[in-house]
């Protein structure tokens, strides 16, 4: 195909990925950002199996390992501050000790950033409004009440992505709830914790503080299991903080320390755990990748390596095919396996991390307790079930 002009929603993980392989091709690439700037620092995210060959071919692998978090030790505690069992972070999540990357989300969207401001336009305080397909292209409105044309668009908004929204329709139709909603924030580091995770469990509660390598600061993790979204407090911040703090309300150890941060927390996230499945991946002109398109949940540990795979398929798949019908067809056959695979690491109401009831509580525990403290050797099936295509270079174009 003719190499054309692509405007790319969200300046995360997978905007900036596919922009870089975008360009590398010959396309013209704009990222809109509705953020005011990029957000640095953010929560510990895991780049590993088939995403390591991603980074490596994007020459990126090396800073990555430079700002690897390297976290040492996982220690599980009960409802009364107790120690269950201490074992390293990879046996958990099923990494490769000294193979996969730890990283702050803030850290890998920097240096993707690092590595396209020169190639590409961004425009950050800003997005997508509305969106007009015709035969030749889009015409893009947006929040700013700017009107540009584009050859394609690419909706790498995250999990409550505008872009889906315009083009799919509203988000609870593909919206599948994991029976979690979370708090996150961050906390001044006053328990002695360094590089490593505390995680404490009562039925259907959870509570994490996790430090990473070069922070005063400790990352401060509030999880509730409900039965039904909490649809009422996702713009509300003050309900978001009143029905997390209500929940906990009668738990020791550490909890109204954290309650108390919380509160106070100027950077606090809240969301529910779910995934996004959707019958299809594009329409037209426009197309959707990472959480957008088939966010994992932070769960499976797999949505940064899922996005940046997939914004390389994205790509390639527009390099290599005659037309964009046929590119967003490929993309999606030759990744939806890998992304399904790995979406189903995790179902509704499993999480071994935060068990619901006292009894899965207890058998959780009791399977703590017999896993060594040794890293693993080898990771899940899952990570690596997608082999990469060739480079480019290799490749003989349509």
């Amino acid at each position: 195909m003719n190499k054309g002009t692509v405007l790319v929603s969200g300046a995360s993980i997978a905007g900036p990925a596919v922009a870089f392989w975008l360009r590398r091709y010959g396309f013209e690439v704009t990222v809109v950002e509705k953020a005011a700037a990029l957000r640095g620092g953010g929560y510990p995210i895991d780049v590993r199996g088939t995403a390591l060959e991603v980074v490596r071919r994007m020459g990126i692998l090396p800073q990555l390992r430079e700002a690897h978090i390297d976290s040492q030790r996982l220690t599980f505690l009960d409802a009364e501050g107790g120690e269950v069992a201490s074992v390293h972070p990879q046996t958990v999540v099923g990494g490769v000790d000294g193979s996969d990357v730890e990283v702050r989300r803030g850290d890998l969207a920097e240096i993707l950033y690092g590595i396209t401001r020169d190639d590409v336009e961004y425009v950050f305080n800003d997005s997508i409004d509305a969106l007009a397909e015709h035969k030749s292209g889009v015409e893009v409105t947006f929040r700013s009440g700017v009107r540009r044309e584009f050859d394609l668009v690419l909706g790498a908004d995250g999990l409550h992505s505008r872009t889906r929204e315009l083009v799919f329709g509203p988000e609870r139709q593909y919206h599948r709830y994991l029976g979690y909603c979370f708090a996150g924030f961050t906390m001044p580091n006053e328990f002695g914790l360094a590089q490593e995770g505390v995680l404490w469990s009562s039925p259907g509660r959870g509570a994490a503080l996790y430090a990473v390598k070069g922070s005063d600061d400790v990352h401060g993790f509030l999880v509730v299991a409900r039965p039904e979204p909490p649809y009422d407090a996702f713009r509300d911040p003050q309900a978001q903080r009143a029905l997390v703090a209500a929940a906990f309300a009668d738990d020791a150890w550490e909890i109204p320390a954290m309650v108390a941060a919380m509160h106070e927390a100027g950077d606090l996230f809240f969301d529910t755990v779910s995934q996004i499945h959707l019958p299809r991946w594009s329409s037209g002109r426009v197309a959707l990748v990472g959480d957008a398109a088939y966010a994992p949940s932070f769960l499976t540990g797999q949505g940064s390596s899922i996005a940046l795979v997939g914004a390389y398929m994205l790509a390639r798949s527009l390099a290599t095919e005659r037309d964009h019908t046929a590119a967003f067809a490929a993309y999606e056959s030759e990744t939806r396996g890998f992304v399904e695979l790995n979406q189903a690491q995790v179902g509704v109401g499993e999480a071994a991390l935060f068990p619901v009831t006292a009894e899965a509580l207890a058998k959780r525990n009791s399977r703590l307790r017999g896993l060594t403290t040794m890293p693993p050797e080898s990771g899940r099936p899952a990570h690596t079930a997608l082999t990469l295509p060739e480079p480019i270079a290799e490749v003989q174009r349509a």
